[in-house]
């Protein structure tokens, strides 16, 4: 029997967990001509919540990953590759017609597709303003869908990208974009900043935990029938907090022992030890990357969500770039206080006191 969870990849059908109000607000802004925000940690579905979405819209779509760009350059020939994927480049040499800066373009003999390169002395503007003239000229028929994940990254890419980005994108009009994110406080700073070139570009859609009634139906209604009645949905939610990608991911565990004939009252235990123990290394690999600060701000969270809270041994100023860190690197999770993104890390880390 297939388990019924699902996690570590992007999600859609029959693994997709609610978002339904999300999921029907981001399909109007689709059918509009305007854009989509969307604001999360990372692993609380964002990609999941696009594909599902997508799969719906009969229309092209352009996706890129800026944490895989490192320069304007590599922008552009991102944005041509993605577009000539599903257009022969032999029967869509007139989108070429009118660019300023032509790529050059060589084929993979291990893939058969073609790979686009431009000079890096080119003016960063033309090269730009060609590659998403491409991209708006084909939406011509019908908009196109643009979608800019870790959008942040801007910011790092090049100087002035994002005042140059906003210039291109706001005069057109046969594109839709997606811009998302996991740095919440950059990507308020870049959206909801009034002197931000992006201020308030798009509408946005702030993805928190999935509600705790709906989580628990979804675990439910994939159980074993004679474990429904046995509270293991609502201890898995205890000890998630109702985090997307962790709850999946005991669930499938706690699945997997019941296959194996583990009790059901000791079934999450079983699995939470055994994921625990699967990560062991990792966790230890990353807790002996940490300087001291860090490791102090990691066990006092063990038993505090708040902060910043009094050591005689640092400086507020310090716990507070320390906090800053965890945050930026994905380790922690600021929603009004700070916690874990990742719950089985923070057992891991607790049991060093013990």
């Amino acid at each position: 029997m297939e388990n019924p969870f699902k996690f570590g990849t992007v999600v859609d059908g029959k693994y997709f967990t609610d978002r339904a109000e999300e999921q029907v607000y981001l399909e109007q802004i689709l059918n509009s001509p305007n854009h989509a925000v969307l604001i999360s940690p990372r692993r609380f579905g964002k990609s999941s919540l696009v594909k599902e979405v997508l799969n719906t819209q009969d229309r092209e779509v352009i996706s890129v990953n800026l944490q895989a760009i490192t320069s304007v350059h590599r922008l552009a020939e991102a944005l041509y590759r993605q577009f000539f994927s599903t257009h022969p480049v032999e029967k869509a040499k007139h989108y070429f017609s009118k660019l300023r800066v032509a790529p050059t373009i060589s084929y993979n003999p291990l893939t058969g597709s073609p790979e686009f390169s431009l000079q890096p002395t080119t003016d960063k503007q033309v090269v730009l303003e060609d590659a998403f003239g491409v991209l708006e000229k084909a939406g011509e028929r019908k908009r196109l869908i643009v979608v800019l994940d870790e959008f942040p990254e801007i910011l790092e890419i090049d100087k002035g990208l994002d005042k140059l980005l906003r210039s291109i994108m706001q005069e057109q009009k046969n594109i839709n974009y997606i811009l998302m994110g996991s740095q919440e406080d950059m990507m308020k700073k870049i959206f909801l900043r009034k002197k931000s070139p992006f201020y308030h570009f798009g509408s946005i859609i702030h993805l928190d935990r999935i509600p705790y009634p709906d989580f628990k139906q979804y675990i439910e209604d994939r159980l074993p029938l004679a474990c429904r009645e046995c509270g293991i949905s609502d201890e898995i939610l205890s000890f998630t907090d109702c985090h997307p990608y962790y709850t999946q991911q005991l669930a499938f565990q706690v699945w997997f022992e019941l296959q194996q004939a583990a009790e059901a009252d000791s079934s999450v235990r079983l699995a939470i030890e055994n994921i625990v123990r699967a990560h062991d290394f990792d966790y230890s690999r990353l807790w002996e990357s940490m300087n001291r600060t860090n490791r102090l701000v990691l066990l006092k969270l063990t038993t505090e969500e708040t902060a910043p809270f009094e050591n005689p041994e640092i400086p507020t100023s310090t716990i507070y770039s320390s906090l800053k860190r965890l945050v930026s690197a994905g380790i922690l999770i600021k929603n009004g206080k700070y916690k874990y993104d990742d719950p089985f890390f923070k057992l891991w880390v607790k049991r060093l006191n013990q």
